[in-house]
C-alpha cells in the first residue's frame, strides 16, 4: 500500500488497493479527507486466494492489521477508529471475530455494528470489516 493524493482533488489522500479488486470496482483502500480517514470494507483476501481459510477469528485478525496498516498510512492510529462496520458470512462466527476485534479495540473502544451479511464477494471470506477514524490535530 502507498499514501498518495488523488490527481483531481489534493484534499484527499488515498491508499491503493493492490489487488485485482481496486481497479475493477474502482476503490481505495482507504481515504483521508482532512481529519476523516475511511477504510473501505476489508477482507482477508491475497495474492493465492483467501488466507485462513475456514477460521473467521483468524481473517478477523488479519483484516484488523490491514485496516491498522491503512490508517497509519495515512497518520493515524486504531486508537482513532471511531467507528467498525462488521459483515459476517454466517452469524455463528461472531464470537471468533468479536474476540480479534475486542483485542485489537481494548482500549478505545469504537462504536461497533456486526450483522449477518450473508455471502460475500468470495465464498472463502467469511469476515468483512469497514472503519472510520478520525485524527485529531
Amino acid at each position: 500500500m502507498q499514501a498518495a493524493p488523488i490527481e483531481e482533488d489534493q484534499m484527499k489522500t488515498c491508499v491503493e488497493i493492490t489487488t485485482e479488486w481496486g481497479a475493477k470496482i474502482g476503490y481505495s483502500r482507504a481515504v483521508r479527507a482532512g481529519n476523516m480517514i475511511v477504510v473501505s470494507g476489508t477482507s482477508a483476501s491475497g495474492p493465492d486466494g483467501t488466507a485462513h481459510k475456514g477460521d473467521a477469528g483468524k481473517q478477523a485478525v488479519l483484516i484488523l492489521s490491514r485496516i491498522e496498516a491503512a490508517i497509519r498510512e495515512l497518520g493515524g492510529s486504531l486508537d482513532d477508529v471511531i467507528e467498525t462496520r462488521i459483515f459476517l458470512q454466517n452469524m455463528s462466527d461472531w464470537e471468533a471475530v468479536g474476540a480479534a476485534h475486542g483485542t485489537a479495540f481494548a482500549a478505545s473502544r469504537p462504536a461497533t455494528t456486526m450483522v449477518q451479511a450473508g455471502a460475500l464477494i468470495d465464498p472463502e471470506m467469511l469476515v468483512e470489516i469497514a472503519a472510520t477514524a478520525f485524527v485529531g490535530d
